[in-house]
């Protein structure tokens, strides 16, 4: 079931399943991605009682800003405060927050910012405090990174406008070597790619990133405290699939400091960088691992 939560800032079109009065879990998407890619883990999400929302991120899908005038920042702050506000909306609380990629980096900043409505988070695929200008970056990790940098060039912005599914078919197959996707699971989620917002949104979100671009004003705050660096609040799990070749494992090692309420880390290995559709299985029971007894 489907319908569209409207916040200040957008109408988040959203995905509703399992058990009406189950306990509250949102589960967000990456990029690039779409809701989609939770599909293999939400009937043991169902079966373990949890009420499921799934929904398009900003730029993605039938998500739409609901004035023409809001600046198409794809910035981590908007990002969190767009995940915040989704809570606030649907007035959820003590949720569980399963974030990939993108989701995870705004349910980190939930879980340090926002966090009065969380109970725990799950983040696959993304570290926290890796998205600043000054972050730490190895040469391996500079170089799977090419593609942020390759948007800082009127080149790459093209490629988000006209060739989107090229690339991002390149992106799905290097990122994860070892996984062969059907090619209807990745139709169904480039759909969420034809979204108008969707390449400013992209472009916007690696060049704010690396200090390449002015954030929107309306979330200054937000990143200013994030610089701190903020710490998350909330018992967090990451799962990182061991042969993600986009964010590398090192970028969730060592991140104990910045977690005031328990960091555990569990490592898939065979594993590329999307591990909800490639391993629905563990990524389940990792969720279900914290769940508190019924």
């Amino acid at each position: 079931m489907g319908r569209t939560v409207p916040t200040e800032t957008l109408g988040i079109d959203c995905e509703f399943s399992g058990p009406e009065d189950g306990r509250p879990l949102v589960a967000v998407h990456g990029w690039p991605d779409d809701p989609h890619c939770w599909d293999g883990v939400l009937p043991a999400l169902h079966d373990a009682g949890y009420r499921v929302v799934r929904p398009w991120l900003r730029g993605f899908g039938a998500t739409r800003f609901r004035s023409p005038d809001t600046l198409r920042s794809g910035q981590i702050g908007a990002l969190g405060r767009d995940l915040a506000d989704l809570l606030e909306a649907l007035d959820l609380r003590d949720v569980v927050l399963v974030g990939h990629d993108w989701g995870a980096r705004a349910a980190y900043v939930v879980g340090a910012l926002f966090p009065e409505r969380v109970a725990r988070i799950v983040a696959l695929s993304a570290g926290h405090v890796t998205n600043r200008p000054d972050a730490a970056l190895s040469w391996p990790l500079t170089h799977a990174y090419w593609y942020e940098w390759f948007v800082a060039t009127e080149r790459g912005r093209r490629a988000m406008r006209e060739d989107r599914r090229a690339f991002c078919r390149y992106l799905w197959q290097a990122w994860s070597p070892g996984w062969s996707f059907p090619d209807a699971e990745f139709e169904l989620a480039a759909r969420a790619w034809e979204n108008d917002d969707w390449p400013a949104i992209t472009v916007h979100a690696y060049l704010h990133r690396w200090g390449e671009a002015d954030g929107d004003p309306a979330y200054e705050g937000v990143e200013r405290r994030l610089l701190g660096p903020a710490p998350v609040l909330r018992p967090t799990l990451v799962v990182h699939g061991a042969q993600d070749a986009d964010n590398l494992p090192e970028t969730t090692e060592g991140k104990d400091e910045l977690f005031r309420a328990g960091y555990e880390r569990v490592v898939l290995d065979g594993v590329g960088h999307f591990p909800p559709r490639e391993a629905p299985a563990e990524v389940a029971k990792a969720i279900l691992s914290g769940r508190p007894e019924a």
